[in-house]
């Protein structure tokens, strides 16, 4: 049996935000899932405090898995067209902050934060069959809550879609027997010259638990954005 194995996911709710180039108070959204995001989700899933020793051991695991994001947009009866995803943009207040200093704040903090509406997408996360059965166990039964990239964007659907020995088996669970080409899709590839852009959201540490351990930190990645084509009429 190949030690290669291929993890569907689908990421579907009413809300999803996928911080990518988020600053200060503007949090904005890609428009597609950040491994970033995903590989968070999984270590929510298995239980894992960040800058906690597991997660230092778990972490490079995961992070070491390629992923593929599939648009897969969502189709009302009786509409002649999908529906379309939308940005929404929420004007957010914040009272009780307090400034670098340790001083509480006296003007409430504004931020302007963004979701997705109605996004629905299929991910193939691909690599180690150890990790992934790890993955798979946690998404079936989470020790944490799960959501798509904040708290307030939880699963409209289980996340966990199964575990395959090929791509094909993966991609055919989340689209049925729709051709692929039809969907876009963000690709992670091996090497520079196969990808058209490159995404700071390689997951290298999540956060801190105490002065000895690493803040937030991301590595650079590169993809391959593939425009799905519709089929004549």
């Amino acid at each position: 049996m190949s030690d290669t194995a291929y993890l569907a996911l689908l990421l579907d709710g009413p809300l999803q935000s996928w911080g990518f180039s988020s600053r200060f108070q503007r949090r904005t959204t890609e428009l597609h899932p950040t491994k970033s995001g995903v590989i968070g989700l999984v270590c929510a899933a298995m239980g894992l405090a960040k800058g906690s020793p597991e997660e230092r051991d778990m972490l490079p695991k995961l992070a070491g898995l390629k992923m593929t994001s599939i648009a897969m947009p969502r189709k009302v009866q009786g509409a002649a067209s999908p529906m379309p995803v939308l940005r929404l943009e929420d004007y957010h207040t914040v009272l009780d902050t307090r400034r670098a200093s340790g001083a509480m704040n006296k003007d409430a903090v504004v931020t302007h934060r963004q979701y997705l509406v109605d996004a629905r997408f299929g991910v193939i996360l691909a690599g180690d069959r150890l990790v992934l059965v790890r993955a798979a166990s946690a998404l079936k039964d989470p020790i944490w809550g799960v959501w798509f990239g904040r708290k307030s964007c939880i699963p409209a659907d289980p996340v966990f879609r199964g575990m395959f020995a090929t791509r094909t088996e993966a991609e055919r669970a989340l689209i049925g027997d729709a051709p692929i080409e039809q969907f876009t899709r963000l690709e992670e590839v091996a090497n520079f010259d196969a990808g058209s852009d490159s995404y700071n959201d390689q997951p290298v540490s999540f956060g801190t638990v105490d002065s000895s351990t690493e803040g937030r930190n991301y590595a650079v990645r590169r993809v391959n954005l593939l425009v799905g084509k519709i089929p004549d009429a």
